[in-house]
């Protein structure tokens, strides 16, 4: 057995560099190598001090965008890339991820936990200023303490923040408005949907956390899943994104120690294993009434997902991709 403390049991951490000063830091180098402003991303400065970054609100978004958006969710501790992919035979860019700091990246900064509502706005919040704020359950359970001066977040949202937005955020995170950077993209633009997608090695952290596992034993993280086209509208965009990681997300995680437990666990990790796996999820979705807490919240995680046992050297695979969905969904 593992001789780490269960996650729920953990001291409160005290990191000596912030999550957020790590994203900023990923700002900065994107900045300085001369790519902030060429790949389809406008910034602008608020009354109040604060920088909105519109990654394709109004802005066109890239490629590139869309891999820094989804580097900006994991406080910069994860690689993201686009690679070759195939869907049923067909061709199909594939958003890869992979981290050695999968807690800290994908639950305490990536997880879209911050439902985000102010006034008439609304968005998903997710991104280190979760660490800064630490106001849900999740940080109960994983907790962590950090007292930036500047906070780093992503909004997936259809419209830009104001200023009413970013007081909101300051507040819950202990910043001056003027302290608090927001990356924001609509789920039916290119960038939007790379970060979602790139949610692979995270839907999968999460369906174990909520399951009851000890996530710390997780050291490592390597995830694929395939990059649909651009919806037409946010609403066919979280249909589809969904659909990549239910239905076409592939992850291996390295783990230490017993196989017992990952033997036990592994199948209820897979999205197989929730009721209403195997229709679209936009038909999910429209079953729940568009709301997502009418869903089996077992359901969002990866297809597929491999254990290794970097203490045993045992290999462990649950799942199966579902290629047909994947075609329907993506109108191929």
């Amino acid at each position: 057995m593992s001789e780490e403390p269960a996650a729920g049991c953990d001291e409160e951490q005290h990191p000596d560099v912030s999550l957020n000063s790590l994203a900023l830091a990923e700002l900065e180098v994107v900045s300085m190598s001369g790519r902030s402003n060429s790949p389809g991303v406008r910034q602008r400065r608020l009354s109040n001090g604060a920088i909105v970054l519109d990654f394709g609100v109004e802005a066109q978004g890239s490629l590139q965008a869309g891999a820094l958006l989804a580097r900006l969710c994991m406080a910069g501790l994860s690689d993201v890339s686009l690679v070759p992919g195939l869907v049923d035979g067909i061709g199909f860019p594939t958003v890869q991820v992979q981290t050695d700091q999968p807690v800290e990246a994908c639950l305490l900064s990536q997880y879209a936990g911050w439902r985000v509502s102010v006034d008439d706005y609304f968005g998903m919040g997710s991104g280190p200023m979760r660490a800064a704020a630490a106001r849900e359950e999740l940080f109960d359970k994983l907790p962590w303490s950090e007292s930036p001066q500047r906070v780093v977040g992503v909004l997936e949202a259809s419209t830009l923040p104001g200023e009413g937005v970013v007081e909101y955020l300051a507040e819950r995170c202990g910043v001056a408005p003027s302290g608090v950077t927001l990356a924001v993209a609509p789920t039916a633009s290119l960038a939007g949907t790379i970060q979602v997608v790139a949610r692979s090695v995270e839907t999968s952290l999460h369906k174990l956390f909520e399951l009851g596992f000890d996530v710390r034993r997780v050291k490592s993280g390597f995830g694929t899943a395939p990059l649909p086209p651009v919806a037409k509208n946010d609403l066919a965009g979280i249909g589809r994104t969904n659909d990549a990681i239910l239905y076409g997300g592939r992850v291996t995680l390295w783990v230490t120690g017993d196989d017992d437990s990952l033997a036990e666990i592994g199948p209820k990790v897979p999205a197989s294993a929730a009721e209403g796996y195997g229709k679209p999820f936009l038909e999910i979705f429209r079953e729940a009434d568009h709301d997502f807490y009418k869903i089996d919240p077992m359901l969002f995680s990866p297809a597929e997902i491999v254990f290794h046992n970097i203490e045993t050297g045992s290999a462990f695979h649950f799942g199966q991709i579902a290629p047909a969905i994947l075609r329907q969904s993506f109108g191929v």
